[in-house]
């Protein structure tokens, strides 16, 4: 009976594997991400049913499917297109492989996973205060940013995380600055910027139409107070819609041209914007949790409590009391029927009536504790410094939960002064303006109903009482079942961007040719102090944070947008990629992370110093090891910090690498069970890291992205960078280590002239007298070509008008050629001229 136990498993999991295909994270791609700013004809990405008007049906329902076709077809005709591919997330959960493939892998997958995987932990974060919080204004889909108050709300969320041992594993976002900010600071906290982040339009704020960016108070005064908390508390009132073509009608706005008209609202209610919610929790966020993942969702008070509504089923009324307070982190356990399970409170934890989500902090204490700090800071010597990063030998952990404990202190201090039910409105639509209920509240208030029918007062008994009706309904065996949809969508469209307003110069006219701009990392302290870094994960220094703001400062003056980022796993050049996309206002666009843009692995001489090298070794093996094309520095062993394999990010989510026996074996013996472990690189010549980093960019950006007329934003290294300009500008193997890339620098490839370009930064300085670009700056910086071949002195990255993007045959033909293999020959080195550069 036990044989044939074991083969009805493999049957299972063979069967299981077909149906679901629900494999592990590979390299994310973006063959199919939304096409967010080319003109083209918009085709809607679901069929809506007559009578449906703002993106919903008369009777206050969001389509609840993001894939209309049945699981079987779904199962002979797989798609990443659409919604289920929105950032890039299909391309980053599903990887394509042949039937036999899936045949092979099932039964070996059933011998080496574990038997019972327990659900993921949901983490819930309400983004820190906004500019329209702080003032009382309607919000909705309006694009504010945080105050500085909202950014350490964020700094704060991600220390009580850290306190707490929680680890991400994937993170969803709405497409507004303010919930992609303060992601963006939860996870620069953890020094996990590398986690994958995909920003959904159906986990924005709620629609608020035409009461958008009118103060609530004025507006109270004005149409009288119960109106106006209708529209705010009412679970079925939509305030005035608003028209296209107004101010604040997201139809205008870039961000969200992969949407039909249909799906932009108008105005919504509080329904409405909870069933906009619920295909994502259905369809991707379940279907991550269910596999073990840990899932952080930052959005919005009423998104969250639309998400709050699906998990924990609280009926329409019960809902209207749950209020989400900002920066304070709401985690969710499950069983494995994925239901919640009731928290344990503890003295710093607390949870809300109706949720059994628990809250890591008592709502109201932070903002006390804020208000409170100058008179804080006065009283005790030394708080200012501690809050701020300290300049002696500490690790990110630490320096947090110093932070942290700093925090609480004045917590502690300030909560004499602090009474919940004076709490004053945050903003948030739920409980009617009104303090949250807390669970200690409603324990008492049970205790007091015991107490007056005569009966001993139980804390543990009222609890679980709470804890039951905050439950809901369950069936029959106390069990909610919730089945996540593997689907995809109808292909997304596409809308002409917006021009740039620049302060001083006027409208400036939007490049829209298809275009690549590379830029390596500003600097870091391991550059400052000339440490082999490799993939080691040195953070960006100050001055390297404001190179990389220059450089979106500079994109933005001469009317560069972009479609789409790539960037390596590495800090250094996501936030390098991120401070410039803050500077375009762009943070909502599809961010690609690859290792393959990694900056070359420099082996055993990871961490230490040039000058050190070259002492212990002499000039030329030191020269040998840092510019040879073909030689390799000496490898690090498995088990050193510096080796990926060791690395979380490498380990959870790298999947395009073969997998490597000896290392499996090592590892299998150490855990004394079977585990396979992917062949990481131990060391690299300027070879290997080519041999990674121009196949990625002829067979992934090139089809992906440039091939399909998007304008292309890549943040790397300097050695992954020199890859990528060996390739497109034909620079010979003996010279390409002679090319030398100054950090924060945008560089212009135009593929319409096959050539590179720099930007004027208006300073007067020739470039080349300001940036060092080494010996083989002429290689770099050729002249231009026309047509029929002759040098074009004038060329440059032309400014278009608003007519419609096309992609022309000439750019075919060049891409064409970018994308062909090349045969470096050597050419004589240019002198760089006027014409050149």
């Amino acid at each position: 009976m036990a044989r044939i136990a074991k083969w009805q498993r493999f049957i299972l999991a063979a069967v299981m594997s077909l149906i679901l295909r629900a494999d592990a994270f590979v390299v994310p791609t973006i063959s199919s991400i939304t096409k967010r700013s080319q003109q083209s004809t918009r085709i809607p990405a679901e069929p809506f049913t007559k009578g449906e008007i703002n993106g919903y049906t008369s009777n206050y329902k969001y389509s609840n499917e993001l894939d209309k076709r049945g699981s079987f077809f779904r199962f002979l005709w797989p798609q990443v297109d659409g919604e289920d591919n929105e950032d890039g997330y299909g391309d980053m959960r599903r990887k394509k492989r042949s039937l036999l493939m899936r045949l092979i892998r099932a039964p070996i997958k059933a011998l080496i996973s574990p038997q019972a995987r327990e659900p993921g932990t949901l983490i819930l974060v309400r983004h820190g205060e906004s500019a329209w919080n702080a003032n009382q204004t309607f919000t909705g889909w309006a694009d504010p940013d945080l105050t500085e108050k909202g950014r350490r709300e964020s700094e704060h969320a991600a220390r009580l995380l850290l306190e707490g041992g929680y680890e991400i594993d994937v993170v969803f976002s709405s497409r507004l600055k303010r919930a992609i900010r303060s992601a963006w600071i939860i996870l620069q906290e953890m020094n996990s910027v590398y986690i994958p982040v995909f920003k959904s339009w159906r986990i924005n704020e709620r629609m608020y139409g035409a009461l958008t960016g009118l103060g609530k108070k004025d507006t109270a005064s004005q149409l009288g107070p119960d109106l106006v908390q209708q529209w705010r508390g009412s679970l079925k009132s939509r305030p005035p819609a608003v028209k296209p073509g107004d101010a604040y009608w997201p139809g205008k706005d870039r961000k969200y041209a992969d949407l039909t008209s249909e799906q932009i609202p108008r105005t919504e209610s509080l329904l409405d914007c909870m069933e906009r919610v619920k295909p994502l929790w259905d369809c991707k966020i379940v279907y991550e949790l269910r596999r073990g993942k840990n899932v952080m969702v930052v959005a919005h008070a009423n998104t969250l409590r639309g998400l709050v509504k699906v998990i924990d089923n609280i009926d329409d009324e019960d809902i209207q009391e749950v209020a989400i307070p900002t920066g304070i982190p709401i985690i969710y356990k499950f069983n494995k029927e994925m239901v919640s399970i009731p928290p344990n409170i503890d003295q710093r934890t607390t949870a809300q009536v109706h949720m059994n989500g628990l809250f890591l902090e008592k709502p109201g204490l932070l903002k006390e504790a804020l208000k409170r700090e100058e008179e804080w800071c006065k009283k005790v010597p030394g708080y200012t410094e501690q809050m701020l990063r300290a300049q002696t030998p500490m690790s990110a952990l630490e320096r947090s939960l110093y932070k942290l404990m700093a925090e609480r202190e004045i917590q502690t201090w300030a909560g004499q002064f602090f009474d919940p039910s004076a709490a004053e409105d945050d903003g948030t639509d739920g409980n009617n303006g009104k303090p949250l209920r807390l669970v200690e509240d409603k324990i008492w208030e049970l205790g007091m109903q015991e107490l007056k029918s005569g009966e001993q007062f139980s804390p543990e008994h009222a609890f679980r009482q709470a804890a039951s009706a905050a439950n809901g309904p369950r069936d029959g065996e106390g069990n909610t079942f919730i089945r996540p949809l593997m689907s995809s969508n109808n292909p997304c469209v596409t809308a002409i961007p917006s021009a740039t307003l620049v302060p001083g110069i006027g409208a400036t006219p939007i490049r829209r040719d298809p275009v690549i701009v590379i830029i390596r990392h500003g600097k870091t302290e391991h550059n400052k102090l000339g440490l082999f870094t490799g993939w080691e994960d040195a953070p960006l220094a100050r001055d390297g944070v404001e190179e990389a703001r220059a450089a979106g400062r500079l994109l933005k003056l001469h009317g560069f947008e972009f479609d789409v980022v790539y960037t390596s796993w590495l800090s250094r050049a996501i936030e390098t990629a991120l401070y410039v996309l803050d500077e375009l206002d762009s943070l909502w666009l599809p961010m690609i992370k690859t290792w393959r843009l990694n900056e070359r692995m420099y082996g055993e001489l990871t961490g230490l110093s040039k000058q050190m090298v070259k002492q212990r070794h002499g000039e030329t093996q030191f020269k040998a090891w840092r510019r040879g094309f073909t030689t390799r520095p000496p490898a690090v062993s498995s088990f050193s910090q510096h080796y990926p394999g060791n690395d979380r990010r490498y380990q959870k989510y790298l999947n395009d690498v073969r997998w490597g026996f000896r290392e499996s074996a090592i590892r299998s013996i150490e855990k004394g069970r079977p585990i396979i472990h992917r062949k990481l690189p131990k060391t690299e010549s300027l070879k290997d890291c080519m041999d990674r980093t121009i196949p990625f960019f002829t067979e992934k950006i090139i089809p992906e992205a440039v091939s399909q007329g998007k304008r292309v934003l890549i943040s790397s290294s300097e050695n992954a960078i020199r890859g990528l300009l060996m390739h497109l500008c034909e620079i010979p193997e003996e010279k390409i280590v002679e090319l030398e890339i100054p950090n924060g620098l945008p560089i212009i490839f135009d593929i319409k002239s096959k050539c590179v370009k720099l930007l004027d930064d208006g300073s007067g300085k020739d470039p080349l007298d300001v940036y060092n670009f080494g010996k083989a700056a002429g290689y770099l910086f050729r002249p231009c070509e026309k047509e029929d071949g002759s040098l074009d002195d004038e060329c440059d990255i032309r400014y278009m008008t608003d007519r419609d993007f096309s992609m022309t045959d000439e750019v075919r033909e060049t891409i064409d050629y970018i994308t062909r293999p090349k045969i470096t020959r050597p050419t004589p080195e240019l002198a760089p001229t006027a014409a050149s550069r």
